[in-house]
Protein backbone atom coordinates (compact mmCIF):
# COMPACT_ATOMS: atom_id res chain seq x y z
CA UNK A 1 0.00 0.00 0.00
CA UNK A 2 1.12 3.50 -0.79
CA UNK A 3 0.59 6.17 1.81
CA UNK A 4 -0.39 8.36 -0.55
CA UNK A 5 -3.79 6.36 -0.79
CA UNK A 6 -5.26 7.84 2.57
CA UNK A 7 -5.30 11.23 0.35
CA UNK A 8 -6.96 9.35 -2.80
CA UNK A 9 -9.60 7.86 -0.72
CA UNK A 10 -10.89 10.87 1.48
CA UNK A 11 -10.59 12.65 -1.55
CA UNK A 12 -12.91 9.92 -3.35
CA UNK A 13 -15.68 10.00 -0.08
CA UNK A 14 -15.30 13.96 0.70
CA UNK A 15 -14.21 15.76 -2.51
CA UNK A 16 -16.10 19.03 -1.28
CA UNK A 17 -14.53 18.96 2.34
CA UNK A 18 -12.05 21.67 3.06
CA UNK A 19 -8.68 20.05 3.37
CA UNK A 20 -6.35 22.94 3.97
CA UNK A 21 -6.59 26.50 5.58
CA UNK A 22 -4.97 29.38 5.47
CA UNK A 23 -5.36 30.60 9.46
CA UNK A 24 -9.16 30.44 9.12
CA UNK A 25 -9.62 30.49 5.49
CA UNK A 26 -10.31 27.77 3.41
CA UNK A 27 -8.02 27.23 0.76
CA UNK A 28 -8.47 23.78 -0.71
CA UNK A 29 -10.85 21.04 -0.53
CA UNK A 30 -9.75 17.13 -0.86
CA UNK A 31 -10.77 16.97 -4.18
CA UNK A 32 -8.44 19.99 -5.60
CA UNK A 33 -5.75 19.02 -2.82
CA UNK A 34 -5.54 15.52 -4.52
CA UNK A 35 -5.74 17.24 -8.19
CA UNK A 36 -2.77 19.19 -7.38
CA UNK A 37 -1.03 15.98 -6.15
CA UNK A 38 -1.56 13.81 -9.00
CA UNK A 39 -0.32 16.74 -11.44
CA UNK A 40 2.33 17.68 -9.68
CA UNK A 41 3.52 13.90 -9.67
CA UNK A 42 3.02 13.95 -13.27
CA UNK A 43 5.21 16.70 -13.68
CA UNK A 44 8.03 15.28 -11.33
CA UNK A 45 7.93 12.00 -13.19
CA UNK A 46 7.72 13.80 -16.92
CA UNK A 47 10.06 16.63 -16.28
CA UNK A 48 12.50 15.66 -13.32
CA UNK A 49 12.22 11.94 -14.59
CA UNK A 50 11.27 10.60 -10.66
CA UNK A 51 11.24 6.99 -10.87
CA UNK A 52 9.70 4.61 -7.60
CA UNK A 53 12.05 4.94 -5.06
CA UNK A 54 13.88 8.27 -6.32
CA UNK A 55 14.50 10.63 -3.34
CA UNK A 56 12.92 13.87 -3.27
CA UNK A 57 14.26 16.36 -0.63
CA UNK A 58 11.41 19.29 0.26
CA UNK A 59 13.25 22.62 2.24
CA UNK A 60 10.76 24.42 3.04
CA UNK A 61 8.90 26.15 6.28
CA UNK A 62 5.62 25.45 6.88
CA UNK A 63 3.33 26.51 4.02
CA UNK A 64 -0.02 25.96 1.56
CA UNK A 65 2.57 24.05 -0.64
CA UNK A 66 4.01 21.46 2.09
CA UNK A 67 1.54 19.01 1.77
CA UNK A 68 1.15 19.33 -2.19
CA UNK A 69 4.47 18.30 -2.42
CA UNK A 70 4.93 15.35 -0.20
CA UNK A 71 1.88 13.50 -1.62
CA UNK A 72 3.00 14.35 -4.85
CA UNK A 73 6.31 12.19 -4.24
CA UNK A 74 4.36 9.81 -2.68
CA UNK A 75 2.15 9.47 -5.75
CA UNK A 76 4.76 8.44 -7.66
CA UNK A 77 6.30 6.31 -5.65
CA UNK A 78 9.33 8.57 -4.79
CA UNK A 79 11.34 8.94 -1.33
CA UNK A 80 10.27 12.06 0.62
CA UNK A 81 13.36 13.54 2.62
CA UNK A 82 11.46 16.17 4.97
CA UNK A 83 14.21 18.60 5.98
CA UNK A 84 14.50 21.29 8.65
CA UNK A 85 14.47 24.64 6.67
CA UNK A 86 16.64 26.18 9.60
CA UNK A 87 19.57 24.11 8.80
CA UNK A 88 22.68 25.66 7.34
CA UNK A 89 23.82 25.05 3.82
CA UNK A 90 26.68 22.65 4.75
CA UNK A 91 23.92 20.49 6.69
CA UNK A 92 21.62 20.26 3.67
CA UNK A 93 24.26 19.42 1.43
CA UNK A 94 25.23 16.60 4.00
CA UNK A 95 21.71 15.83 3.63
CA UNK A 96 21.39 15.47 -0.06
CA UNK A 97 24.57 13.96 -0.73
CA UNK A 98 23.80 11.07 1.81
CA UNK A 99 20.56 10.18 0.89
CA UNK A 100 21.55 10.58 -3.48
CA UNK A 101 18.68 12.74 -3.44
CA UNK A 102 17.84 13.68 -7.19
CA UNK A 103 15.03 16.57 -6.67
CA UNK A 104 15.22 19.58 -4.18
CA UNK A 105 11.31 21.25 -3.55
CA UNK A 106 12.04 24.31 -1.91
CA UNK A 107 10.28 27.39 -0.92
CA UNK A 108 10.29 30.67 -2.39
CA UNK A 109 11.46 32.80 0.84
CA UNK A 110 14.98 30.01 0.78
CA UNK A 111 15.66 30.21 -2.89
CA UNK A 112 18.67 32.21 -2.27
CA UNK A 113 20.27 28.51 -0.85
CA UNK A 114 20.63 27.13 -4.28
CA UNK A 115 23.89 29.01 -4.66
CA UNK A 116 25.40 26.94 -1.60
CA UNK A 117 24.28 23.84 -3.17
CA UNK A 118 27.17 21.87 -4.12
CA UNK A 119 25.01 19.02 -4.83
CA UNK A 120 25.20 19.93 -9.20
CA UNK A 121 23.27 16.20 -9.89
CA UNK A 122 19.89 17.68 -7.99
CA UNK A 123 17.54 19.55 -9.97
CA UNK A 124 15.41 22.28 -8.18
CA UNK A 125 11.44 23.34 -8.00
CA UNK A 126 10.85 26.52 -6.35
CA UNK A 127 7.41 25.79 -4.43
CA UNK A 128 4.82 28.14 -5.73
CA UNK A 129 6.91 29.16 -8.79
CA UNK A 130 5.34 29.73 -12.10
CA UNK A 131 6.95 26.15 -13.00
CA UNK A 132 5.82 24.66 -9.76
CA UNK A 133 2.66 26.04 -10.65
CA UNK A 134 2.66 25.23 -14.42
CA UNK A 135 2.27 21.62 -13.38
CA UNK A 136 -1.01 22.10 -12.27
CA UNK A 137 -1.99 22.55 -15.56
CA UNK A 138 -0.46 19.11 -16.82
CA UNK A 139 -3.44 15.40 -16.27
CA UNK A 140 -3.17 14.01 -13.28
CA UNK A 141 -0.85 10.64 -13.21
CA UNK A 142 -2.50 7.55 -11.74
CA UNK A 143 -0.89 6.67 -8.32
CA UNK A 144 1.11 4.16 -8.13
CA UNK A 145 0.65 1.36 -5.92
CA UNK A 146 3.92 0.28 -3.65
CA UNK A 147 4.07 -2.49 -0.71
CA UNK A 148 3.73 -2.16 2.62
CA UNK A 149 7.75 -2.75 3.61
CA UNK A 150 8.90 -0.08 0.77
CA UNK A 151 10.28 3.00 2.01
CA UNK A 152 8.51 5.80 1.70
CA UNK A 153 10.53 8.64 3.81
CA UNK A 154 14.08 8.94 4.64
CA UNK A 155 13.76 10.78 8.40
CA UNK A 156 17.38 12.62 9.42
CA UNK A 157 18.24 12.18 12.69
CA UNK A 158 18.83 16.00 14.83
CA UNK A 159 22.29 14.88 14.99
CA UNK A 160 23.37 16.15 18.08
CA UNK A 161 25.75 13.13 18.62
CA UNK A 162 27.76 13.08 14.81
CA UNK A 163 26.38 13.30 11.72
CA UNK A 164 22.90 12.79 10.99
CA UNK A 165 21.73 9.52 10.40
CA UNK A 166 18.87 8.68 7.92
CA UNK A 167 16.09 6.67 9.09
CA UNK A 168 14.01 4.63 6.37
CA UNK A 169 10.19 4.92 7.28
CA UNK A 170 8.13 2.77 5.51
CA UNK A 171 4.49 2.87 4.12
CA UNK A 172 4.34 0.47 7.02
CA UNK A 173 6.11 2.36 9.83
CA UNK A 174 3.93 5.12 8.80
CA UNK A 175 0.45 3.40 8.52
CA UNK A 176 1.40 1.95 12.02
CA UNK A 177 2.16 5.63 13.54
CA UNK A 178 -1.26 6.79 11.99
CA UNK A 179 -3.66 3.70 13.10
CA UNK A 180 -2.04 4.10 16.87
CA UNK A 181 -2.49 7.95 16.53
CA UNK A 182 -6.60 6.98 16.28
CA UNK A 183 -6.55 4.41 18.88
CA UNK A 184 -4.68 5.93 21.16
CA UNK A 185 -3.96 9.09 21.01
CA UNK A 186 -7.30 10.59 20.39
CA UNK A 187 -10.19 10.02 17.08
CA UNK A 188 -10.44 12.50 14.69
CA UNK A 189 -13.97 13.42 13.53
CA UNK A 190 -14.86 15.22 10.25
CA UNK A 191 -14.90 18.81 12.53
CA UNK A 192 -11.67 18.54 13.99
CA UNK A 193 -8.34 19.83 12.61
CA UNK A 194 -4.72 19.75 13.14
CA UNK A 195 -2.50 23.18 13.09
CA UNK A 196 1.23 22.96 12.21
CA UNK A 197 2.76 25.24 14.91
CA UNK A 198 6.15 22.99 14.86
CA UNK A 199 8.48 22.36 11.67
CA UNK A 200 5.97 19.90 9.82
CA UNK A 201 9.30 18.59 8.50
CA UNK A 202 9.40 16.54 12.02
CA UNK A 203 7.35 15.40 14.27
CA UNK A 204 4.52 17.66 13.53
CA UNK A 205 4.00 17.45 9.79
CA UNK A 206 4.16 13.09 10.74
CA UNK A 207 0.86 14.25 12.27
CA UNK A 208 -0.59 15.22 8.92
CA UNK A 209 -1.51 11.46 8.48
CA UNK A 210 -4.20 10.48 10.88
CA UNK A 211 -5.86 13.67 10.13
CA UNK A 212 -5.80 12.54 6.00
CA UNK A 213 -7.11 9.32 7.01
CA UNK A 214 -10.34 10.62 8.60
CA UNK A 215 -10.87 13.84 5.77
CA UNK A 216 -10.35 16.46 8.51
CA UNK A 217 -8.45 20.25 8.46
CA UNK A 218 -4.94 20.89 8.04
CA UNK A 219 -4.30 24.52 8.95
CA UNK A 220 -1.32 26.79 7.99
CA UNK A 221 -1.15 29.65 10.42
CA UNK A 222 -0.13 32.77 8.35
CA UNK A 223 3.19 32.75 10.78
CA UNK A 224 4.02 29.24 9.49
CA UNK A 225 4.82 28.54 13.02
CA UNK A 226 4.04 29.11 16.51
CA UNK A 227 2.43 32.46 18.05
CA UNK A 228 0.26 32.11 21.28
CA UNK A 229 -2.16 34.83 20.45
CA UNK A 230 -2.16 33.63 17.01
CA UNK A 231 -3.44 30.29 17.72
CA UNK A 232 -5.83 31.35 20.30
CA UNK A 233 -7.41 33.72 17.54
CA UNK A 234 -7.29 30.30 14.83
CA UNK A 235 -8.85 28.31 17.62
CA UNK A 236 -11.70 30.73 18.65
CA UNK A 237 -12.95 30.65 14.64
CA UNK A 238 -11.84 26.98 13.43
CA UNK A 239 -12.26 24.85 16.60
CA UNK A 240 -11.29 21.08 17.81
CA UNK A 241 -7.89 22.39 16.80
CA UNK A 242 -5.16 19.55 18.13
CA UNK A 243 -1.21 20.17 17.42
CA UNK A 244 2.16 18.83 18.24
CA UNK A 245 4.91 20.51 20.26
CA UNK A 246 7.93 20.59 22.07
CA UNK A 247 7.34 21.18 25.77
CA UNK A 248 9.27 24.48 24.57
CA UNK A 249 6.26 25.87 23.26
CA UNK A 250 3.74 24.38 25.29
CA UNK A 251 5.03 26.77 28.09
CA UNK A 252 5.11 29.20 26.24
CA UNK A 253 1.59 29.26 25.41
CA UNK A 254 1.04 28.76 29.35
CA UNK A 255 3.45 31.59 29.85
CA UNK A 256 1.20 33.94 27.83
CA UNK A 257 -2.16 32.57 29.33
CA UNK A 258 -0.93 33.34 32.82
CA UNK A 259 -0.36 36.93 31.63
CA UNK A 260 -3.22 37.15 29.10
CA UNK A 261 -6.23 34.32 29.89
CA UNK A 262 -8.24 33.87 26.87
CA UNK A 263 -10.85 31.28 25.55
CA UNK A 264 -8.74 28.12 24.83
CA UNK A 265 -12.34 25.98 24.08
CA UNK A 266 -11.25 25.68 20.28
CA UNK A 267 -8.08 23.98 21.16
CA UNK A 268 -8.63 20.31 21.42
CA UNK A 269 -5.76 18.38 22.06
CA UNK A 270 -2.22 19.27 22.83
CA UNK A 271 0.35 16.64 22.22
CA UNK A 272 3.76 17.42 23.48
CA UNK A 273 6.87 15.19 23.53
CA UNK A 274 10.09 15.39 21.96
CA UNK A 275 12.06 16.65 25.05
CA UNK A 276 11.57 16.30 28.68
CA UNK A 277 8.29 18.16 30.39
CA UNK A 278 9.39 18.00 34.33
CA UNK A 279 7.41 17.43 36.71
CA UNK A 280 6.58 21.09 37.91
CA UNK A 281 6.00 22.38 33.87
CA UNK A 282 3.65 19.25 33.70
CA UNK A 283 1.42 20.69 36.90
CA UNK A 284 1.41 24.29 35.89
CA UNK A 285 0.51 22.97 32.65
CA UNK A 286 -2.34 21.04 33.71
CA UNK A 287 -3.73 24.54 35.68
CA UNK A 288 -4.00 26.32 33.27
CA UNK A 289 -4.38 24.27 29.96
CA UNK A 290 -7.22 21.78 31.74
CA UNK A 291 -7.58 17.99 30.05
CA UNK A 292 -6.47 18.47 26.89
CA UNK A 293 -2.33 17.70 27.28
CA UNK A 294 -1.51 14.09 25.74
CA UNK A 295 2.39 13.31 25.57
CA UNK A 296 4.18 10.69 23.64
CA UNK A 297 7.26 8.87 23.31
CA UNK A 298 8.71 7.83 20.24
CA UNK A 299 11.82 8.49 18.12
CA UNK A 300 12.64 8.69 14.26
CA UNK A 301 13.41 5.21 14.89
CA UNK A 302 9.91 4.60 15.52
CA UNK A 303 8.29 7.47 14.59
CA UNK A 304 6.13 9.68 17.20
CA UNK A 305 5.40 5.49 18.57
CA UNK A 306 6.83 4.34 21.85
CA UNK A 307 5.01 5.15 24.39
CA UNK A 308 1.75 7.54 25.20
CA UNK A 309 0.69 9.09 28.28
CA UNK A 310 -3.47 9.74 28.14
CA UNK A 311 -5.30 12.38 28.61
CA UNK A 312 -7.03 10.57 31.28
CA UNK A 313 -3.88 10.00 32.99
CA UNK A 314 -2.27 13.20 33.32
CA UNK A 315 -6.27 14.56 33.95
CA UNK A 316 -6.80 12.14 37.43
CA UNK A 317 -5.03 14.34 39.84
CA UNK A 318 -6.90 12.08 42.39
CA UNK A 319 -4.62 8.72 42.01
CA UNK A 320 -2.71 7.45 44.18
CA UNK A 321 0.56 7.78 42.26
CA UNK A 322 -0.85 10.89 40.06
CA UNK A 323 2.85 12.56 39.91
CA UNK A 324 4.52 9.55 39.60
CA UNK A 325 2.73 9.18 36.23
CA UNK A 326 2.40 12.29 34.82
CA UNK A 327 6.38 12.13 35.24
CA UNK A 328 6.59 9.34 32.97
CA UNK A 329 5.71 8.94 29.47
CA UNK A 330 2.87 6.50 29.81
CA UNK A 331 2.55 2.81 28.58
CA UNK A 332 2.82 1.23 25.49
CA UNK A 333 0.91 1.99 22.09
CA UNK A 334 -1.44 -0.36 21.59
CA UNK A 335 0.83 -2.03 18.84
CA UNK A 336 3.70 -1.93 19.94
CA UNK A 337 6.11 -3.75 22.94
CA UNK A 338 7.68 -1.95 25.25
CA UNK A 339 10.89 -3.74 27.39
CA UNK A 340 13.92 -2.71 29.88
CA UNK A 341 17.23 -4.65 29.38
CA UNK A 342 20.58 -4.39 31.13
CA UNK A 343 24.27 -4.37 29.11
CA UNK A 344 23.60 -7.65 27.78
CA UNK A 345 20.00 -7.40 26.72
CA UNK A 346 18.24 -9.73 29.55
CA UNK A 347 14.93 -8.55 30.36
CA UNK A 348 14.82 -6.85 34.35
CA UNK A 349 12.31 -6.61 36.60
CA UNK A 350 9.94 -3.83 37.24
CA UNK A 351 11.15 -0.78 38.83
CA UNK A 352 15.02 -1.37 37.76
CA UNK A 353 16.93 0.74 35.22
CA UNK A 354 17.94 -0.31 32.08
CA UNK A 355 18.28 0.65 28.31
CA UNK A 356 14.58 0.51 26.67
CA UNK A 357 13.45 -1.01 23.75
CA UNK A 358 10.68 -1.08 21.53
CA UNK A 359 9.45 -3.53 18.76
CA UNK A 360 6.13 -3.18 16.38
CA UNK A 361 5.33 -2.11 13.76
CA UNK A 362 6.38 1.25 13.39
CA UNK A 363 10.14 0.34 14.18
CA UNK A 364 12.59 1.04 11.06
CA UNK A 365 13.76 -1.36 9.07
CA UNK A 366 17.30 -0.13 8.78
CA UNK A 367 19.56 3.76 8.52
CA UNK A 368 20.01 4.49 5.05
CA UNK A 369 23.86 3.47 4.09
CA UNK A 370 24.55 2.75 7.29
CA UNK A 371 25.41 -1.06 8.19
CA UNK A 372 26.81 -0.71 11.20
CA UNK A 373 24.77 1.60 13.18
CA UNK A 374 21.70 -0.33 11.74
CA UNK A 375 22.91 -3.68 13.17
CA UNK A 376 23.77 -1.68 16.49
CA UNK A 377 20.45 -0.23 16.46
CA UNK A 378 18.69 -3.35 15.79
CA UNK A 379 18.61 -6.45 17.54
CA UNK A 380 16.08 -10.10 16.62
CA UNK A 381 13.73 -6.80 15.86
CA UNK A 382 13.99 -5.11 18.64
CA UNK A 383 15.00 -1.11 18.74
CA UNK A 384 17.43 -0.30 20.78
CA UNK A 385 16.21 3.59 21.65
CA UNK A 386 19.64 4.32 23.73
CA UNK A 387 17.48 5.87 26.56
CA UNK A 388 17.86 4.64 30.15
CA UNK A 389 14.67 3.99 32.38
CA UNK A 390 12.01 1.93 34.08
CA UNK A 391 8.67 0.06 34.19
CA UNK A 392 6.46 0.15 37.25
CA UNK A 393 3.88 -2.43 38.30
CA UNK A 394 1.07 -0.93 35.97
CA UNK A 395 3.33 -0.58 32.72
CA UNK A 396 4.61 3.08 33.26
CA UNK A 397 7.46 4.25 31.63
CA UNK A 398 10.08 6.77 33.00
CA UNK A 399 12.94 7.81 31.39
CA UNK A 400 15.82 8.88 33.41
CA UNK A 401 18.37 9.66 30.62
CA UNK A 402 19.83 9.15 27.36
CA UNK A 403 22.25 6.44 27.74
CA UNK A 404 25.51 8.40 26.99
CA UNK A 405 23.83 11.27 29.74
CA UNK A 406 24.19 8.95 32.68
CA UNK A 407 27.16 10.34 35.44
CA UNK A 408 28.97 7.54 37.38
CA UNK A 409 30.46 9.09 40.35
CA UNK A 410 32.21 7.12 42.86
CA UNK A 411 31.01 3.65 41.21
CA UNK A 412 27.50 5.21 41.56
CA UNK A 413 24.65 6.45 38.91
CA UNK A 414 23.68 9.61 39.03
CA UNK A 415 20.34 10.72 36.31
CA UNK A 416 20.69 14.18 35.48
CA UNK A 417 16.62 14.15 34.76
CA UNK A 418 16.08 13.55 38.48
CA UNK A 419 18.31 16.59 39.53
CA UNK A 420 17.07 18.83 37.04
CA UNK A 421 13.48 17.58 38.38
CA UNK A 422 14.32 19.31 42.06
CA UNK A 423 16.16 22.27 40.40
CA UNK A 424 13.21 23.07 38.43
CA UNK A 425 10.93 23.14 42.02
CA UNK A 426 12.82 26.11 43.21
CA UNK A 427 10.10 29.18 42.03
CA UNK A 428 13.18 31.24 40.44
CA UNK A 429 14.87 28.38 38.24
CA UNK A 430 13.40 28.75 34.42
CA UNK A 431 15.35 26.19 32.97
CA UNK A 432 18.43 23.61 34.03
CA UNK A 433 20.39 21.12 32.70
CA UNK A 434 22.69 19.01 34.35
CA UNK A 435 25.96 16.79 32.81
CA UNK A 436 29.01 14.92 33.73
CA UNK A 437 32.48 16.47 34.32
CA UNK A 438 35.63 14.37 34.57
CA UNK A 439 37.33 14.42 37.96
CA UNK A 440 40.56 13.02 39.29
CA UNK A 441 38.99 11.34 42.92
CA UNK A 442 35.10 10.56 41.93
CA UNK A 443 35.41 9.50 37.74
CA UNK A 444 32.77 12.11 37.12
CA UNK A 445 30.90 14.62 38.79
CA UNK A 446 27.22 16.19 38.48
CA UNK A 447 27.75 19.71 37.24
CA UNK A 448 24.59 22.26 36.68
CA UNK A 449 23.76 24.91 34.32
CA UNK A 450 20.78 26.99 35.72
CA UNK A 451 18.63 29.73 33.84
CA UNK A 452 17.06 32.48 36.47
CA UNK A 453 17.50 35.50 38.33
CA UNK A 454 18.52 35.92 42.17
CA UNK A 455 19.09 32.48 42.84
CA UNK A 456 22.23 31.41 44.70
CA UNK A 457 24.23 28.05 44.85
CA UNK A 458 23.77 27.75 48.66
CA UNK A 459 20.23 27.90 47.66
CA UNK A 460 20.36 25.27 45.20
CA UNK A 461 22.77 23.47 47.42
CA UNK A 462 19.82 23.30 50.16
CA UNK A 463 16.89 22.29 48.06
CA UNK A 464 18.61 19.54 46.68
CA UNK A 465 20.14 18.20 50.47
CA UNK A 466 16.81 18.80 51.20
CA UNK A 467 14.57 16.09 47.97
CA UNK A 468 17.94 13.78 46.99
CA UNK A 469 20.88 11.66 48.56
CA UNK A 470 23.94 14.13 49.20
CA UNK A 471 26.37 12.40 46.65
CA UNK A 472 23.65 13.54 43.68
CA UNK A 473 24.05 17.09 44.15
CA UNK A 474 25.34 19.08 41.43
CA UNK A 475 29.27 19.63 42.80
CA UNK A 476 28.89 22.81 40.58
CA UNK A 477 26.51 25.43 39.51
CA UNK A 478 26.80 27.61 36.24
CA UNK A 479 24.45 30.37 36.14
CA UNK A 480 23.50 31.27 32.34
CA UNK A 481 20.90 33.29 30.41
CA UNK A 482 19.58 30.36 28.09
CA UNK A 483 20.61 27.09 27.15
CA UNK A 484 21.82 25.98 23.85
CA UNK A 485 19.16 23.83 22.26
CA UNK A 486 18.32 22.44 18.51
CA UNK A 487 15.65 23.75 16.36
CA UNK A 488 13.67 21.24 17.90
CA UNK A 489 13.72 22.40 21.78
CA UNK A 490 16.21 19.45 23.01
CA UNK A 491 18.88 21.35 24.98
CA UNK A 492 22.24 20.40 23.38
CA UNK A 493 24.56 18.64 26.19
CA UNK A 494 27.23 18.06 23.46
CA UNK A 495 27.64 21.79 23.46
CA UNK A 496 26.98 22.27 27.40
CA UNK A 497 30.25 19.76 27.60
CA UNK A 498 32.20 21.54 24.83
CA UNK A 499 31.52 24.81 27.45
CA UNK A 500 33.12 23.06 29.91
CA UNK A 501 35.71 21.47 28.64
CA UNK A 502 37.23 25.21 27.14
CA UNK A 503 37.45 26.66 30.62
CA UNK A 504 38.15 25.29 34.07
CA UNK A 505 36.38 28.24 35.73
CA UNK A 506 33.21 29.40 34.43
CA UNK A 507 31.15 29.27 30.90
Amino acid sequence: MNIAEILQRSAKIYPDRTAILLGDQAYLTYGQLCARVASLGNALRSQFDIKPGDRVAIFSANSKEYLVALYATYWIGGITIPINYKLHPKELNYILEDSGAKVLMLSDELSSVINDISCPAVQILILGSPDYKKAFSLPGIELLRRELGDVASLFYTSGTTGKPKGVAQTNRNLLAMTMSYLVDVEEIGSSDAIIYVAPMSHGAGLYNYPFMLRGAKHVIPPSSGFDPQELIGISQKVGNLSFFAAPTIVKRLVNHLERQPSDISGIKTIIYGGAPMYLEDVKRALKILGPKLVQIYGQGESPMTITVLAREHLANNTHARWEERIASVGTPYSMMEVMIVDDDGMAVPNGTIGEVITKGDAVMPYYWNQVEASAKALKNGWLYTGDTGSIDDDGFLTLKDRSKDLIISGGSNIYPRELEEVLLTHPAVLEAAVIGQADNDWGEIPVAFVVGTSITEKELDALCLENIARFKRPKKYYFVESLPKNNYGKVLKTELRKLLESTSDTP
